[in-house]
């Protein structure tokens, strides 16, 4: 059973704009019709600057959770909105389900979180002892090790994942290794929300999958996805697509 069943823009969202965030195809497209997840696992996939972010943001904030990711009960900074899009955004939740936990991760913030665990631990009154992080301070733990031990200790089922690109500090092993944690946590009832360029995590089964580009917003297949058709076509003929690569100053028929 889904926390979150859809999102899309609320009824106070300007209506003619070309500024950010509106002016992004794939938001704009939220008028029109609601993202609706998927009661175990929603994936958003594009290239940069598609709105991938900037929406898992926006709902992240919707939902409580502080800029520089966390969980909803320790935002480590003030309870206001953040988000350009968050304040836009209707976010539709499953009537009586209240997850137990959740947790929102950012990538390209992981390291402030990091710090300011370790602040917390100086601090008597919040010191934990690091009990949910494997008993150490992140910053003592090697990128892709704090990734997994976030994933494997502080993620306790029961709860709303949002996560922006786990992917970025975790070799394919433990990328494998992440989806065998993911589908334990969603046996115990828990929902994911993640934007990735990562095909190992797209292979997900059952997943919904959105595509965001200058068209807008559309469900696709795995196959259809670009992180899967690039992969794909790079290890079926890889010294063609280097000899293309290198020998060709023009990259855009990729």
């Amino acid at each position: 059973m889904p926390f979150l069943t859809n999102v899309s823009l609320s009824s106070d969202a300007p209506e003619e704009s070309d500024e950010y965030p509106l002016g992004i195809p794939a938001i704009r497209d939220l008028r029109e019709s609601m993202l609706r997840f998927h009661p175990k696992c929603t994936f958003l996939v594009g290239e940069n600057g598609s709105g991938k972010s900037t929406l898992l943001e926006g709902i992240a904030d919707r939902w409580g959770y502080s800029r520089e990711g966390g969980s909803r009960t320790r935002n480590l900074y003030a309870q206001e909105l953040w988000s350009d899009l968050g304040p836009m955004l209707y976010l539709n939740r499953k009537p009586g389900c209240n997850p137990m936990d959740g947790f929102f991760l950012r990538a390209e913030s992981f390291f402030n979180f990091a710090t300011m665990l370790d602040e917390f631990e100086e601090d008597a009154y919040t010191a934990d002892g690091y009990f949910s992080y494997g008993g150490k301070s992140l910053h003592a733990q090697s990128h892709g090790e704090s990734f997994l031990t976030l994933f494997k200790m502080r993620f306790h089922g029961d709860g709303v994942y949002i996560l922006d690109e786990p992917e970025a500090a975790l070799s394919p092993q433990r990328q494998l290794a992440f989806l065998v944690r993911m589908n334990d946590l969603i046996k115990d009832n828990s929902q994911f929300i993640i934007a990735t360029h990562s095909p190992i995590l797209l292979g997900y089964p059952e997943a919904t999958i959105y595509e965001l580009d200058e068209f807008g917003i559309k469900e696709i297949g795995y196959e259809e996805s670009q992180p899967y058709q690039i992969t794909s076509r790079f290890l079926k003929d890889r010294e063609r697509m280097l000899d293309y690569l290198l020998n060709d100053d023009d990259e855009e028929d990729l």
